[in-house]
């Protein structure tokens, strides 16, 4: 004996008395798919911006560091007569001429005349254009220079600034750095 039910379940597509134009969404679903959509995208996109805006400024501060460690570190091996005092390499007052040397290092003298160096690369502006060079993403002061310059004296490498209009999430401009 075979078992027959009771009641057949047909899919409402298959039926033949299904109206024409009753499948799929209609207009006003998608429109309402699509305005949920659109104030989701407003809403986190000012949240996706900060995110940004917080990572460069991580990013630069981390590098600033990085450079005015790197110069403190220079001074303190030139008062420490670690560097040649009759080569060009630094300036008077006991600071590096120019990045190259920070970047490029010099041969130290001394009983252990090791080979110093004290960045890897030319550091990166986290807010200008990747292809922009050194000049146009830094501000390099001298120690001369006063703290409010808008130009390097070209003597000596005492401090570096970020060149950029942008305002930090902090309200601090950020070429103050």
């Amino acid at each position: 004996m075979r078992f027959q039910p009771v009641f057949s379940f047909k899919h409402p597509a298959s039926s033949p008395d299904r109206r024409r134009g009753e499948c799929g969404t209609t207009f006003v679903e998608m429109l309402v798919v699509l305005a949920i959509i659109s104030l989701l995208a407003v809403v986190t996109l000012p949240y996706v911006e900060k995110t940004v805006q917080r990572r460069n400024e991580i990013e630069l501060r981390r590098v600033l560091r990085e450079v005015r460690t790197a110069i403190d570190e220079f001074h303190e091996d030139w008062e420490a007569q670690k560097i040649p005092q009759g080569r060009a390499v630094a300036s008077e007052n006991g600071y590096p001429v120019d990045f190259e040397v920070l970047v490029n290092g010099i041969e130290g003298v001394g009983a252990d005349a090791n080979f110093l160096r004290y960045l890897r690369a030319f550091p990166k502006n986290p807010f200008s254009s990747g292809d922009a060079p050194f000049e146009e993403q830094w501000l390099v002061l001298g120690y001369r220079d006063q703290p409010d310059a808008n130009g390097w004296n070209g003597e000596d490498v005492y401090d570096l600034r970020a060149i950029t209009e942008r305002v930090a999430l902090n309200g601090t401009t950020i070429s103050d750095w």
